[in-house]
């Protein structure tokens, strides 16, 4: 089969990771609506997105699936490859520099790559198919779900935020090399390129890893959170 090679296999993973990197963006810029003090605004946003966008979003979540799985899956298998190849692996690690881009990002791929796909699932779990309650927003004649509320209730528990908070580093971690990698994977590794793009994603995973640690640390000291 063609997605059976070392090649395409690294490609068809690349492809799946950056469109998952794309969406962590656009899940943050929304998100960025629990900053206000009006629940409103948030879950008009998320009732839009779950009950008026029509089949675009069960097609949208599918690709997500599709990706997430074939991201995961492929990445599992290009690292049993790795290690098979290589049984006895490294005495020492060296953090190199230049075209081999050595850091803790790239030696933890698989490891915070697991774990992310864990965190999903209890992502999704207590937030899209938890239980929620029911209000009445400005401007609207039924009820819809209370998202905001939920959010706000579940960062108000430290260990919740330091659950999350934790998550989140290891996301930028993951990020700090999947998009340079990625980039590399599908043959864009000009000299000039390489560090640009390198640079470009370092940058990333920190704005991105950065918003989603904001978030629950601002709610936790803006809305009551106790000790």
């Amino acid at each position: 089969m063609i997605l059976t090679s070392s090649l395409s296999k690294k490609i068809f993973m690349s492809i799946a990771g950056l469109v998952w990197t794309g969406f962590l963006l656009i899940h943050l810029i929304g998100n960025l609506q629990l900053l206000n003090t009006d629940p409103d605004p948030f879950n008009k946003y998320a009732y839009f997105l779950t009950h008026q966008s029509g089949a675009i979003i069960y097609f949208a979540e599918f690709l997500l699936i599709f990706f997430l799985l074939a991201h995961l899956g492929y990445g599992i298998w290009v690292q049993i490859g790795n290690w098979r190849a290589r049984p006895q692996g490294y005495s020492m690690v060296t953090w190199a520099k230049g075209k081999s881009r050595r850091s803790f990002g790239s030696v933890t791929m698989i490891y915070t790559g697991v774990l992310i796909f864990i965190f999903i699932i209890f992502h999704l779990l207590h937030f899209k198919y938890g239980n929620v309650t029911m209000y009445t927003p400005d401007g609207y004649t039924h009820q819809i779900p209370n998202l905001y509320q939920t959010v706000i209730e579940f960062f108000q528990n430290p260990w919740n935020v330091a659950f999350y908070v934790i998550i989140m580093i290891l996301v930028g971690f993951h990020l700090s090399h999947a998009v340079w990698s990625a980039f590399q994977s599908l043959g864009l590794g000009s000299k000039w390129f390489t560090s640009f793009i390198y640079t470009v994603g370092a940058l990333y995973a920190i704005i991105v890893s950065f918003g989603f640690v904001f978030l629950p640390i601002w709610i936790y000291f803006t809305r009551g959170g106790a000790l």
